[in-house]
């Protein structure tokens, strides 16, 4: 059943006749203790009600709430935290979810839906991210791995920057000789580990015969205010026996 939940947050909607959903803004930023506001509008759904689910990158998507706007409250998932978490409406198809005095548990990537009763199925929104800055979250801690023995006997080498940080949003980028470099660049979306904290993952392919001549390269992941750098070069590493 996740399966399909987290199949049909990821599709996209394109079956004549079924309504859209449309959610605003794409992506919120907020510092820790403020409140967060998203919109999600239904359509031409004017009669069902609005759930909203929360993801976190490389988890499933948790039920939070239920709203219609014949509901004096949110019917709430059993277990979930509404102390901080509310929906209000502004139509019989606009709707807003408010997050009071967010915290760095709060960033993900937050999903409303609705029933479309002449499509007879569900229909979601294509999702707002949430990120909720602090001071108070450490720098990410960057590994930056150099090409393997086997790559340099060929035209090009990728270099592999791992990052662990405590948010799961956090912005990638490489430089070479201190200049931001636009392609060759692969960053894999954050995956949650055991300890709570998120891992993300970025390759740099380049040329060999630039390895060769010793430039030296960047990874630089910053994460709210947070910002750390790594830097690689050949002769960092060790000579090649």
């Amino acid at each position: 059943m996740l399966g399909t939940l987290c199949t049909l947050i990821t599709a996209l909607t394109c079956v004549s006749g079924v309504t859209v959903v449309t959610q605003k803004p794409p992506v919120v930023t907020v510092t820790k203790g403020e409140t967060a506001t998203m919109d999600c509008n239904l359509g031409t759904v004017t009669d069902k009600a609005i759930w909203w689910y929360k993801q976190i990158p490389g988890g499933v998507p948790l039920y939070m709430l239920r709203f219609h706007h014949s509901y004096s409250s949110p019917k709430y998932d059993t277990g979930f935290p509404s102390a901080r978490h509310t929906c209000t409406h502004q139509s019989t198809t606009d709707y807003r979810l408010i997050i009071n005095k967010v915290e760095e548990g709060d960033s993900a990537v937050y999903y409303c839906k609705t029933w479309d009763s002449s499509a007879k199925e569900y229909v979601f929104g294509p999702g707002t991210k949430l990120i909720v800055t602090s001071s108070s979250l450490p720098p990410p801690v960057l590994t930056v791995f150099p090409p393997s023995r086997a790559e340099l006997q060929s035209d090009q080498v990728t270099l592999v920057c791992l990052s662990s940080q405590a948010g799961p949003f956090a912005d990638v980028s490489w430089l070479s000789a201190g200049s931001p470099v636009s392609s060759g660049i692969s960053t894999s979306t954050a995956v949650q580990t055991p300890d709570q904290t998120f891992q993300i993952s970025s390759s740099l392919t380049i040329q060999t015969s630039d390895w060769n001549m010793d430039q030296l390269y960047t990874c630089k992941v910053s994460l709210g205010s947070q910002t750390s750098e790594k830097t690689i070069n050949k002769s960092q590493c060790p000579a090649e026996g």
